[in-house]
């Protein structure tokens, strides 16, 4: 009886043996699979996080440039402040950058409103060498206070009036 037992032992521990000899190498090819997509999505992720960065600095640009031209004396002035402000937030960030300003009925109570339109390349996006570009455009609008005084140009040439502190 005792060889019996036996015998069925050593079945069962070759069986589990010959089991266990096809799950060789199981680990390996697990690991080949998974650390490329591992890999992959890290990547995805700083590329979206780089993305969300890119198009918040658009947005700042926008606003730092609207602020920028409601506080100029004059549409002229605004316009050059307003793309000074903005080309200031975004440089070396863009491929293309374009700026619209708009001055239209720039006076007390007006608003000035810009447009900017900035094309990355995927390349400094993620920092890995993809082909491609995304482009980010954003607008901002700054009112022009009601109680400043707004220079129209010299008329006759006269002269802006003093300031006499009241509001």
């Amino acid at each position: 009886m005792t060889g019996r037992i036996a015998r069925r032992l050593r079945a069962a521990a070759t069986e589990a043996a010959r089991r266990l000899r096809g799950d060789q190498g199981a680990v390996a090819v697990e690991l080949a699979i998974g650390i490329p997509m591992l890999v992959l999505v890290v990547l995805l992720v700083a590329a979206t996080y780089a993305m969300g960065r890119a198009n918040l600095d658009v947005n700042a640009a926008a606003a730092a440039g609207a602020r920028a031209g409601s506080l100029a004396r004059n549409a002229h002035a605004a316009t050059s402040a307003a793309t000074g402000a903005a080309r200031a937030n975004l440089a070396g960030r863009c491929a293309r950058l374009a700026i619209d300003v708009a001055t239209g009925g720039f006076r007390r109570g007006g608003q000035v409103r810009v447009t900017v339109s900035c094309t990355v390349t995927t390349r400094g996006l993620t920092g890995i060498g993809l082909p491609g570009s995304t482009t980010f455009k954003a607008s901002a609008t700054s009112p022009i206070d009601v109680y400043r005084y707004v220079s129209l140009g010299p008329v006759g040439g006269a002269q802006p009036p003093e300031d006499s502190g009241h509001v």
